[in-house]
């Protein structure tokens, strides 16, 4: 990369807030940590960003697990494993138990894609930007959950924009024993790997999901440039020409016609990297722009002979694995091999990628009830593309046992919502009384009506804001029938709250509905085989 080049990128720290600020209502609980990396390369400015993070290093990522399904032979090369960085997987006190295998013995497969913004080398520090941050504490900007079916049918990818804002768990690092506190109040989750390394970005998913996690992939900056010119380039589209640059000298610098072309070098870095020009300008429109390359270089890497080249498939491996830190359980090259080659086996067709549903809180986001049935699709290994085989009846399984048991059931404090309203209906009047009532009557002498707060939701459901009152809140839920699934944790609420949904606007006895499988719409779902996708051009950024 030139020099020019390299100043025509920066837009520093890859979270750089390179669009104009707004005014941010105060989100009381929120803790910034004293900056989230955000800023600009010019101004060294560090306000607070807008929107979704961009899935920067999926690709380099995918590419290196995908990477030996073209030619075995020299991949043990044992300087390769030399490269490979390794550490812990789990930094957490808290586990989530190993999914149960089907029918055929097989259990699906969870693997983190942590995408560092580190700046501990000369060329990430080319590559990422504002030389004021060389040293400073990583950041896990990207974080994708790559889910692989037990029957190895399918692959789904949840990503989460990095300023989503959760709680961080205690962690501990294994080295030295240092202890992180967890964090008081909700943090931006790109805060986790400064808590002891990944393994503590694991434990944060863990805790948000109750998914449990296999494996995790962690790549810095360098490689991203040679990545894509090992393989040849990646083909992209955009549907006017384009050019990433404002006034103010904003943008990447990305310079395109309209059209699909093959980027490579710092025109794919560019790509992953704009989002002055792209749709509206935020970062889902950016996110949207990365799903589509990962999509395309996963489609190169099955289906380039020029891949069958040793030598053009030896300076992939070397790239991809100078720029990885795995856990034990991938810490050599056969490990990521064998791992590729499950993964073959999914076709693009069957590829689904999905951003985590999210609203704003000021200028950061949080989880929506729709990020908790994405969750719930994964735990339960059913496709997000809706395409899975009509699997055989099971039983429904036992509640996951919480670490705290349930109190004595008048001890348990619970406020009853009516959540029954719908687009076309009012609230059915009375539910939450009814609702309180028919608990009282079931011994929890300390169920109340709320009728503060009227909120809307389809199904009735159980929430709780921490894991000491889980078994509380299971204990409500059983006792009037409503499914474990209904049960989910939530900052939402300050403790088990019983919200009377839509599904059940009359009678004193709930019916569970059948379960709603489909993935929601706000995860903006895009499938590997589509090679129609283009990227719509913002008109302020083009040029004839």
């Amino acid at each position: 990369m030139t020099q020019s080049g390299v100043q025509q990128e920066e837009d520093t720290r890859e979270g750089a807030s390179d669009a104009p600020e707004r005014d941010e209502p105060a989100v009381e609980d929120v803790d910034d940590g004293g900056g989230d990396g955000d800023g600009d390369a010019e101004t060294g400015g560090r306000g607070p960003r807008r929107g979704r993070r961009v899935l920067r290093w999926t690709a380099l990522t995918l590419a290196v697990l995908l990477a030996g399904t073209a030619g075995a032979g020299y991949l043990y090369y044992e300087h390769l494993n030399d490269n490979i960085r390794k550490d812990t997987l789990n930094l957490g006190d808290s586990k989530v138990a190993a999914p149960t295998p089907n029918a055929a013995g097989q259990t699906p497969l969870n693997i983190l894609v942590i995408g560092s913004d580190a700046r501990d080398s000369e060329e990430n520090q080319q590559l990422g930007g504002a030389r004021e941050t060389f040293g400073s504490t990583p950041l896990a900007d990207v974080q994708m959950l790559v889910h692989l079916s037990a029957d190895r049918s399918n692959m789904s990818v949840v990503s989460m924009p990095r300023d989503t804002l959760v709680k961080i768990p205690k962690c501990t690092d294994p080295e030295d024993g240092t202890v992180y506190p967890a964090s008081e109040g909700r943090v931006m989750t790109n805060q986790s790997l400064g808590h002891g390394g990944p393994g503590c970005t694991v434990a944060t998913w863990q805790e948000l999901t109750g998914i449990h996690i296999d494996h995790f992939v962690m790549v810095d900056f360098a490689g991203v440039v040679s990545m894509a010119d090992a393989v040849g380039g990646v083909p992209v589209c955009v549907d006017a020409n384009i050019h990433s640059r404002d006034g103010q000298g904003h943008g990447s610098g990305l310079k395109l016609e309209k059209g699909t072309h093959p980027v490579k070098g710092e025109q794919a870095l560019q790509w992953l990297r704009t989002r002055y020009g792209f749709e509206d300008g935020s970062d889902l429109a950016r996110a949207k722009a990365q799903h589509m390359y990962l999509n395309s270089m996963v489609r190169v890497l099955r289906e380039n002979a020029t891949l069958g080249s040793p030598g053009r498939l030896r300076a992939l491996a070397e790239q991809a694995t100078e720029a990885l830190t795995v856990d034990p359980g991938l810490d050599t090259v056969k490990k990521l091999y064998d791992l590729s080659g499950e993964l073959r086996t999914v076709e693009p067709e069957r590829i689904t990628m999905t951003t985590m549903p999210n609203r704003y809180v000021g200028a950061r986001v949080e989880p929506t009830e729709d990020a908790e049935q994405l969750f719930r699709l994964v735990r339960e290994d059913i496709a997000l593309d809706g395409k899975d085989a009509k699997k055989e009846p099971a039983p429904d399984p036992e509640p996951t046992a919480p670490a705290d048991p349930a109190a004595a059931d008048d001890e348990i404090a619970v406020q009853v919502r009516n959540g029954t309203r719908t687009d076309s209906l009012a609230a059915a009047r009375g539910r939450a009384d009814t609702v309180a009532g028919l608990l009282v009557e079931q011994g929890f002498a300390r169920a109340v009506a709320d009728p503060s707060v009227l909120p809307s939701e389809d199904r009735t459901v159980v929430r709780y804001p921490s894991a000491d009152l889980a078994g509380d809140a299971q204990r409500v839920a059983a006792s009037l029938g409503i499914p474990a699934g209904s049960v989910q944790r939530s900052t939402e609420v300050s403790g088990v709250t019983l919200v009377v949904g839509a599904d059940w606007r009359e009678d004193t006895a709930y019916r569970a509905p059948g379960a709603d499988d489909r993935t929601p719409e706000s995860a903006e779902a895009l499938n590997g085989a589509d090679t129609s996708a283009c990227m719509h051009v913002n008109p302020g950024f083009t040029w004839s």
